[in-house]
């Protein structure tokens, strides 16, 4: 009877990591086949590193703005299958966030009447659309229709291809064109859904009582507010230092060099999403710890996977996907990497804290991390330059993971193979090959060589479990 359950726990997960992936790879594999198209049609790094800001100044303005709403839209209709308990909580959660984006275009309008900034208003219409694309996405997910989470990620991710090519490639209108894109495709995709799912029509009433879920939910999601905010300081603050110390330029080179540590930065989103539904639903299971950390080990090893496959075949290409412009940008794509692997890793450690409900728990961690990256910035960055602000992300994100590998042991144990040291040594190791090597044959061999290391010293239960979907495979063509 365990093996059962625990064949059918393994199947729902590969389920639900294939749905997750399906939605959330199109919108950043469209992001990554972008690049291209916008180094080459806005030739001006500083043009390009201007948008990024923007970009950065939208997410670190997200978490005020939704007040953290959708993490609390989907944990709590998780956990309701009554009609009038989901519309109590659709019904609060949109309630807010239309206050808050009123409030926020009225702060918009006040500064404008004093300050003149570049793109003000297209940076607030993003940020709305980003903030109701977002309420929307996690609420058909709480509700338990994948369908509809899939479909307003691939709605999202064509538009922005189609209006880039209209706007940026076709009309030649720069950055304006890349605000364009985004923005129209989540309009589209946002009117699309609603109209399919009918969220609004069917869930939301003026006249309901909302007293008690109200308050359930702001004490979920306003201690996430700071750990957001230090989360976006964390990860966004970057550009900021990079523009004061060193230019646009400097900000746009390093915007193009990040921007392709974004698959990696996709897998831990799909693995975060995936994982959140699966470690709520098993935290009170029997057997949680063998299983929380069974997730853990295999997740290093994708993560080493793709780090040394996806950078190395990168390294090859990338003299004819990046604009002459931009090609300085390769020498720090493999550390931005590497540190992106650090920062997925941490995703891993958020979730004990939504499981128990006790998210105000993750707050001195993330202020830690914040006035470790923070310092360091000031002190790196005019030193190092760009190397200044990668190492500093690095050291960030070690402080945060071995911060909440200690204090995430109150909700449960991790036991970390030894085998699981051997892709994290080799992902260490490869920065060597990676620098030092001019051969794009040798980069191939080595993509190869590392593979070869990474299978014998994979968990026998997970080559197992690979070797059996072969087989049965097999049979099932003959």
């Amino acid at each position: 009877m365990e093996e059962v359950n625990q064949q059918s726990r393994k199947k729902k997960f590969i389920k639900d990591f294939g749905i997750y992936a399906i939605g959330n790879l199109g919108s950043k594999l469209i992001t990554f086949l972008m690049i291209p198209l916008y180094t080459y049609f806005v030739e001006n790094p500083g043009d390009y590193g201007y948008f990024d800001l923007c970009f950065q100044v939208c997410l670190l303005m997200f978490p005020i703005v939704t007040l953290q709403l959708r993490d609390g839209a989907f944990r709590f209709l998780l956990d309701t299958q009554d009609s009038t308990d989901r519309s109590r909580i659709i019904t609060f959660v949109y309630r807010t966030l239309g206050t808050t984006i009123i409030a926020t275009i009225a702060i918009a309008l006040g500064v404008s009447l004093f300050v003149e900034i570049d793109y003000l208003w297209s940076t607030i219409a993003l940020l709305v659309v980003m903030a109701i694309y977002e309420l929307l996405a996690q609420v058909t997910r709480g509700l338990g229709n994948n369908k509809a989470f899939i479909a307003i990620g691939l709605i999202a991710s064509f538009g922005i291809c189609l209006f880039s090519l209209i706007f940026v490639a076709w009309f030649n209108m720069g950055i304006m064109g890349i605000f364009l894109a985004n923005i129209l495709s989540r309009v589209i995709s946002i009117i699309v859904v609603e109209c399919k799912m009918k969220t609004f029509s069917q869930f939301f009433n003026f006249k309901i009582d909302m007293k008690d879920v109200s308050r359930q939910i702001l004490k979920f999601c306003l201690p996430l507010i700071p750990v957001a905010l230090c989360w976006l300081l964390t990860t966004t603050s970057d550009r900021f230092f990079i523009k004061h110390f060193l230019g646009l330029e400097m900000t746009g080179i390093y915007a193009v060099a990040i921007r392709f540590g974004g698959l990696i930065h996709t897998l831990s989103n799909i693995f975060f999403q995936t994982w959140q539904e699966n470690a709520i639903q098993q935290y009170h299971s029997p057997d949680r710890d063998d299983f929380f950390s069974k997730v853990f080990n295999y997740y290093l090893y994708i993560l080493c996977f793709t780090l040394i496959a996806f950078t190395f075949s990168l390294k090859i290409c990338y003299g004819w996907i990046v604009g002459a412009n931009y090609q300085e940008s390769l020498e720090y794509v493999y550390l931005i990497n590497l540190s992106t692997i650090l920062f997925a890793i941490t995703v891993y450690f958020e979730l004990p804290y939504q499981c128990a409900k006790d998210t105000k728990r993750a707050i001195p961690s993330i202020i830690l991390t914040t006035a470790v990256n923070i310092i360091l910035n000031f002190i790196l960055t005019p030193i190092l330059h760009i190397y200044g602000v990668i190492l500093t992300s690095i050291i960030s994100y070690l402080t945060l993971i071995i911060y909440r590998w200690v204090d995430t042991r109150r909700y449960f144990t991790l036991k970390l193979q030894p085998r699981a040291l051997i892709p994290l040594c080799l992902i260490m190791v490869s920065a060597l090959p990676f620098y030092l090597n001019d051969s794009h044959l040798m980069d191939a061999i080595y993509i190869i060589l590392s593979f070869v290391v990474l299978a014998i010293f994979t968990p026998s239960e997970l080559k197992a479990s690979i070797m059996n979907k072969l087989l049965m495979k097999k049979k099932s063509t003959i």
